[in-house]
C-alpha cells in the first residue's frame, strides 16, 4: 500500500511539474519577436491586430513568444501594450527556433533607425538555418543586413521605383527581387507586404495570418 501511495504521489508530482514547466514556457519551443522601435501613428492597431495575432497563432501552435528590442522598455499604446520586453543584448539565440519581425507601422523611408543588434541577430539566425519572417516594413531589417540580395521578397510597393506619394526610392533594397505584396518565401526568408495599417489605409488584405502560418511551417516539427 505504501509503495502504491508513493508511486501515485510521484505521478502527481511529475504531472504538476509538467504543467508548471509549460506555464513558464520551459517545455515550449521559443520564437523571438523583434518589433521596430520608433514613432507609429497606428501603434494600438499594430499591437492588437499584428503583434497580438502573431502571438496568438504562435502560442496556439505550441511556441513561447519572447519580445526583445534594443531598449528593453515596455511598448505602450493608448489602449494596447507589451509590458514584458527583453533587451536584445541579453538574448541567447541558441534558445530560439526562429525570428519574426512585425511591421509596427513605423513609417516609410527612412523610418526610425534600424537596430544593428537586430541586424546581427537575423544574420546569425539565417546562418544557423533558422527561419526569419518579416512583415512589410519589418523587412527593412533584412534589407539593411544585406540578406535580400538576389532573394525574392514582398513589400507593399516596389521600393526601388518612384511612386506619386514617395519622395525617393529605398536603396536599402537594391539587389533584391521584388515579388509583389503577398506572402513570399525564398529559402528561410519569409516576407509579406501588407500589414494591418496598410490594410486599413489601402484596402488590401493584411498578410499577418498567412505570414505567421508560413513561418510556423518553416520551423517544422520538433
Amino acid at each position: 500500500m505504501r509503495k502504491f501511495i508513493f508511486f501515485a504521489a510521484m505521478v502527481i508530482l511529475a504531472v504538476t511539474l509538467s504543467f508548471s514547466s509549460q506555464a513558464f514556457g520551459q517545455s515550449a519551443r521559443k520564437v523571438l519577436m523583434i518589433p521596430r522601435e520608433g514613432y507609429s501613428a497606428d501603434l494600438d492597431l499594430m499591437l492588437k491586430m499584428e503583434v497580438g495575432v502573431m502571438t496568438l497563432l504562435l502560442k496556439n501552435a505550441g511556441f513561447q513568444v519572447d519580445v526583445a528590442t534594443d531598449s528593453g522598455q515596455p511598448i505602450l499604446g493608448q489602449t494596447e501594450k507589451i509590458e514584458k520586453v527583453m533587451r536584445l543584448s541579453e538574448i541567447n539565440l541558441d534558445d530560439y527556433v526562429g525570428i519574426i519581425l512585425p511591421c509596427m507601422a513605423v513609417g516609410w523611408y527612412p523610418g526610425p533607425p534600424v537596430s544593428y543588434e537586430a541586424v546581427a541577430m537575423v544574420k546569425k539566425a539565417l546562418n544557423g538555418g533558422k527561419p526569419v519572417a518579416a512583415a512589410s516594413n519589418g523587412s527593412v531589417v533584412l534589407a539593411v543586413a544585406g540578406l535580400l540580395k538576389e532573394k525574392k521578397y514582398a513589400y507593399f510597393r516596389d521600393p526601388l521605383k518612384m511612386h506619386k506619394d514617395w519622395k525617393r526610392i529605398d536603396l536599402r533594397y537594391e539587389g533584391g527581387i521584388y515579388s509583389g505584396d503577398g506572402v513570399v518565401q525564398d529559402g528561410k526568408i519569409i516576407t509579406s507586404g501588407v500589414c494591418p495599417a496598410l490594410e486599413r489605409s489601402y484596402g488590401k488584405q493584411s498578410g499577418t495570418v498567412p505570414l505567421t502560418k508560413a513561418f510556423i511551417a518553416a520551423i517544422g516539427p520538433k
